[in-house]
């Protein structure tokens, strides 16, 4: 085990717009030194390395350096599955941005081979610790209203993705509703039994021309009744829309939108408030701040993860069992079998 106080050497694998999000954060502490850089795109690898003062290096190179204590995935989520496995049977530590995979098939190979090799993983859930969320968590993990038993989550875009980035994204389950099936596991305690979904392509045809949609309604219900309901949309023109909110037997707890500011203008006319932050860097820039000192913290004290490979997994099966419910128009069970 390794010293509260020890820095670790780490690498970042990915220098794309997310990737840059993360070295933010990985050179903002004096825990961790991001000493390489690796990406597809050799160019992006050597500026983003150049600007934080690390080298820019290969995979493979990262990988065999026995000094580098643990890595970053932020590469295309394709190759998540195979760089995790990698990582972990070279001995690091992996935090490595969501999904696990783009196949429940393969993140669930992935977990087999990651528990075999030893080595901690976190799943890149970032919402879990947006300061917001985590006092509604601690609020209801502490008893405040009861027993849960409707959970409500809205997470709206303020405008579509490029059709080129929905066309490998996995579609609007795996991509964009995954961080909402996350935070429903974990504000339930656990996947739920079985899940119903409705979507379509009411914002951007080019969207349901790519066989995906941008607009959808997900219901899940666990083996004890509690429900959960999920909406998303690719479009909010008003800003960057995320609520939570959770009806328990002795009360409610919800954890509204940040605005830009907090000026209220009240007349006789009515009152006005600011609009939401427009977009996830502004929202969620202090959540990845703290999911990479909860990830440091779990490496040099040798904690529980607090996002394990396994409920990135278990996220992975509700966005396929969403994915099977909305092609099949029949509610879909998550079976033993899908959660490894």
């Amino acid at each position: 085990m390794r010293g509260r106080m020890q820095m670790l050497k780490v690498a970042l694998l990915g220098a794309g717009r997310i990737g840059q999000v993360h070295a933010k954060s990985m050179t903002a502490t004096s825990a961790s030194r991001l000493v390489a850089v690796a990406d597809v795109n050799a160019q992006a690898a050597q500026a983003l390395a150049a600007q934080i003062g690390a080298e820019a290096r290969s995979v493979e190179d990262i990988l065999a350096d026995a000094s580098i204590d643990a890595v970053l995935i932020a590469t295309s989520t394709d190759t998540h599955s195979d760089l995790i496995t990698r990582a972990t049977a070279a001995g690091k530590a992996v935090l490595c941005e969501k999904p696990v995979d783009l196949s429940l098939e393969r993140a669930l190979k992935t977990l087999a081979a990651v528990e075999a090799n030893g080595r901690p993983v976190m799943i890149g859930f970032n919402r879990r610790f947006d300061p917001n969320f985590a006092a509604l968590k601690a609020a209801f993990d502490g008893g405040e209203i009861g027993a849960g038993e409707l959970l409500s989550i809205t997470s709206f875009d303020p405008a579509p993705p490029p059709v080129s980035y929905v066309k490998v994204s996995g579609g609007l389950f795996r991509d964009m509703m995954i961080h909402d099936f996350d935070m429903a596991c974990w504000m339930f305690g656990g996947a739920p039994a079985k899940v119903t979904a409705h979507g379509a392509a009411l914002v951007a045809p080019e969207i349901g021309a790519a066989g995906d949609v941008d607009t959808a309604a997900v219901t899940m219900v666990w083996a004890d009744g509690r429900i959960a309901v999920i909406k998303n949309s690719r479009r909010a023109g008003y800003g960057y829309d995320q609520r939570i909110e959770v009806l328990g037997s002795k009360g409610l707890l919800s954890a509204r939108n940040v605005l830009e500011n907090t000026v209220e203008k009240i007349t006789t006319a009515g009152a006005v408030s600011a609009k939401p932050l427009h977009f996830f860097l502004e929202r969620y820039m202090r959540a990845y701040e703290v999911e990479w000192s909860a990830f440091l913290e779990a490496v040099t004290t040798g904690a529980t993860m607090p996002v394990t490979l396994r409920e990135g997994v278990a996220a992975l099966a509700c966005a396929e069992a969403a994915t099977r419910s909305l092609h099949s128009g029949e509610t879909v069970a998550i079976t033993p079998d899908m959660l490894g």
